[in-house]
């Protein structure tokens, strides 16, 4: 498929999904303040946090040279959803402190993806088990300390976080949907900029080199970036598992593996993907509202199963 065409193909299926959350809802007769005030918002968040989480996993599915990497499974979410309760348990969800909770969520996904990336060696591979153990380790550990800091500090501060873990797009000020875009957009210009470097890494390290790609510094690029994406998106809609893995998967069938094609389609589409799910979790069976994460893992739990026998019986021939 040429450029032109997935472009076109994807931008129109971006706009419908956009349409159909702003028309779509639980109520008969959307107002104008319903359509902007609630639904808009909300719609523009699930594409930010889409694109986001989707670009996340393409780039750590190059980094790391493994096909079952997503920021969920490896408990990249999980390290930034315990940077998130922490920031909420210090008091700084609301007012003028809020924007810094994506800031502080990117600390926890930094580190979790430090730690992954320290049990890839130096060279940024490692057995897919290996990965998986470890984000299971790690998710474990995340879940543990939050329900700590939940329970040692405020309630009141912390009402909230056990349905924000589940996923869900929720309301925020519109400082922190502009911080977020600002993040995604930054984290999406360096996953750009370094995708013709990933595309010679994985070839070898020793033959980018030789073309001239400074790896040490890609791959330290690229896990700031990966790491920044998936903190500005938990940050604001909890751990949303599977779109990582599922966008990336489904782009390769059309897009091949070409990392300057698959970042930005993996932007769009995932802002489609989740702009849809949110739209379904929203009205399928309104007036009640059902976890986005839910949708998501539902339909990315099957496939995760398929793609990891696949590995499997791969690392077996």
């Amino acid at each position: 498929m040429s450029d032109r065409r997935l472009a076109l193909g994807l931008g129109a299926l971006l706009l419908a999904a956009l349409a159909s959350g702003l028309a779509l809802g639980s109520a008969e007769e959307p107002t104008r303040d319903i359509v902007l005030q609630l639904r808009l918002p909300r719609v523009l968040l699930a594409a930010l946090v889409g694109a986001g989480l989707a670009t996340a996993g393409a780039l750590l599915q190059a980094l790391l040279h493994n096909p079952l990497a997503d920021p969920y499974v490896l408990g990249i979410s999980g390290g930034a959803a315990l940077g998130g309760v922490a920031a909420l348990a210090l008091g700084l969800g609301a007012g003028v402190a809020a924007p810094a909770i994506p800031l502080v969520a990117f600390a926890g996904a930094l580190a979790a993806t430090g730690l992954l990336y320290a049990v890839a060696g130096a060279g940024g591979r490692a057995p897919a088990h290996a990965l998986l153990l470890t984000g299971v380790v790690f998710n474990a550990f995340a879940s543990s300390a939050i329900v700590f800091v939940a329970t040692a500090t405020d309630w009141s501060r912390v009402a909230g976080v056990f349905l924000w873990l589940i996923g869900s797009v929720r309301l925020v000020e519109t400082p922190v949907i502009v911080v977020v875009a600002l993040l995604l957009a930054l984290g999406l210009a360096v996953g750009v900029r370094f995708a013709h470097a990933l595309n010679l890494i994985a070839q070898g390290d020793e033959t980018a080199l030789y073309l001239g790609v400074d790896v040490v510094r890609t791959r330290r690029a690229v896990l700031a970036a990966t790491a920044l994406m998936i903190g500005a998106s938990v940050a604001v809609s909890g751990l949303i598992g599977f779109v990582g893995l599922i966008v990336p998967h489904l782009l390769r069938l059309v897009t091949g593996a070409d990392m300057r094609r698959l970042v930005p389609a993996s932007a769009a589409l995932g802002a489609a993907f989740l702009t849809i799910a949110d739209t379904l979790a929203r009205t399928v069976v309104a007036p009640i509202e059902l976890p986005v994460g839910a949708l998501t893992s539902l339909v990315g739990g099957p496939l995760f199963l398929v793609l990891l026998r696949r590995e499997l019986v791969r690392l077996r021939t």
